[in-house]
């Protein structure tokens, strides 16, 4: 049941950062989709697939899959995070 638990979160996470960057600019999308994959996302996930895999090949050291995916995950969203923060706006330059 634990496992469940792990994809419902992470998949709550994802819909609440769908919702919360609707109709945004780019760059605070990436600031949202960051953050959401750095603290709901990352660490619910990684449980949940290392736990998953543990189960499906029977070894429960399998489980230190979640070691190495958390910090994939994480890094991958503190990276969305630093594009959002430090991305330039583009300024349409009109030719009058």
């Amino acid at each position: 049941m634990p496992i469940v638990f792990g994809y419902i979160i992470a998949m709550l996470g994802g819909v609440i950062a769908f919702f919360l960057s609707r109709d945004k600019p780019k760059k605070t999308k990436y600031k949202i989709w960051g953050v959401a994959l750095m603290i709901p996302i990352s660490p619910a996930l990684a449980f949940a697939i290392g736990i998953t895999y543990a189960v499906a090949v029977g070894d429960g050291f399998v489980a230190f899959l979640m070691v190495y995916l958390f910090p994939i995950l994480f890094v991958s969203g503190l990276v969305l995070l630093l594009v959002g923060i430090f991305k330039k706006e583009h300024e349409e330059i009109e030719n009058s």
